[in-house]
């Protein structure tokens, strides 16, 4: 991929003290890294390993495979790559006969590299084919997105997805836009989006960033991937594991801190109830009870930490 490939994998991953910390990182333990990226977080896990200790990454993207090997190529035998959705890592790791780790990190949404590779079409401010598949492997693209849902569906993918308020004007734009011919670049989308939102509401940030949003997470199925996985992994959690989690958008961070709660409050029973009857017993507990956010230094240094939110769960020992 060139330069731009090493510089942007080796940028510093957000909040790497605290999930650090959070993990609680035992030398002879055994961790998953769900969301490998350039492997930033896993150096630091791996680091702290003995030979006792591993370390699984898993990734989608076939760019992070290549970057996250090399860089963690010092630890040889202490650590395991492979290539797949987080949401098959605990399956595959079963497979390895790994019964259950002491730590899972997930770091979610789109990485840098993603965004700053044109290539990639996740940056409505770089133009490019409209793609923004994580997993180059599968066939759906934002393109095919844009171009074949109907009115309605766009409508409530970018309402839903992207929480824009001129989502019914954007999808029906979008929808005329296409009779005249097929759109296949994010900026031809970016004037599309531009022309459907008033003029005196495009000052709150770039026109296109709730759309392009909520493009991604349909083409990527990042909400349903993510409900499913959360629940896998904290079951899959040794006695006092710990999972952490950055989301960096609400939708994200809502689904994780209903996960944990439930995992922590499971009892399903009416509140006028004298005793639980229905035998849900809690699985652990929120470590913290509100999301840790990255300090003013770290985003003087890194703007892109600022939306991030870490929330950790720790199982029952």
């Amino acid at each position: 991929m060139g330069k731009g490939f090493a510089v942007e994998f080796s940028h510093q991953p957000v909040l790497l003290n605290e999930t650090i910390e959070g993990l609680a990182v035992k030398p002879d333990g055994v961790y998953l890294d769900g969301t490998l990226g350039g492997g930033g977080h896993s150096y630091e896990i791996a680091s702290g390993l003995t030979e006792r200790g591993h370390l699984y990454g898993v990734d989608q993207d076939g760019d992070a495979i290549k970057a996250a090997t090399a860089r963690l190529a010092e630890y040889g035998d202490k650590v395991t790559i492979i290539r797949c959705n987080y949401r098959e890592a605990v399956d595959r790791l079963r497979e390895l006969g790994i019964d259950g780790v002491d730590g899972i990190l997930l770091d979610l949404g789109v990485s840098s590299y993603q965004l700053d590779n044109g290539e990639r079409g996740f940056s409505y401010r770089i133009d490019a084919p409209l793609d923004m598949r994580m997993d180059t492997r599968q066939t759906l693209t934002a393109e095919e997105i844009v171009n074949t849902y109907d009115e309605m569906a766009l409508f409530h993918m970018i309402k839903n997805y992207g929480e824009e308020k001129f989502a019914k004007n954007i999808a029906k734009h979008i929808v005329l836009a296409r009779k005249n011919k097929r759109i296949k670049t994010t900026f031809e989308l970016n004037a599309i989006i531009k022309a459907a939102i008033p003029a005196k509401m495009r000052a709150d940030g770039h026109p296109s960033k709730r759309t392009f949003q909520a493009i991604r997470i349909e083409c990527n199925s990042e909400l349903d991937v993510l409900g499913e996985a959360l629940k896998n992994m904290i079951a899959y959690l040794h006695p006092g594991g710990r999972i952490a989690v950055i989301t960096f958008q609400s939708l994200e961070d809502r689904i994780v801190k209903n996960a944990f709660r439930e995992a922590e409050h499971p009892c399903t029973c009416p509140p006028e109830l004298p005793v639980c009857v229905c035998g849900k017993k809690p699985l652990g507990k929120c470590v913290g009870r509100k999301p840790i956010t990255a300090s003013e230094e770290e985003i003087e240094r890194n703007r892109r930490a600022k939306p991030a939110k870490l929330r950790i769960f720790e199982k029952n020992s």
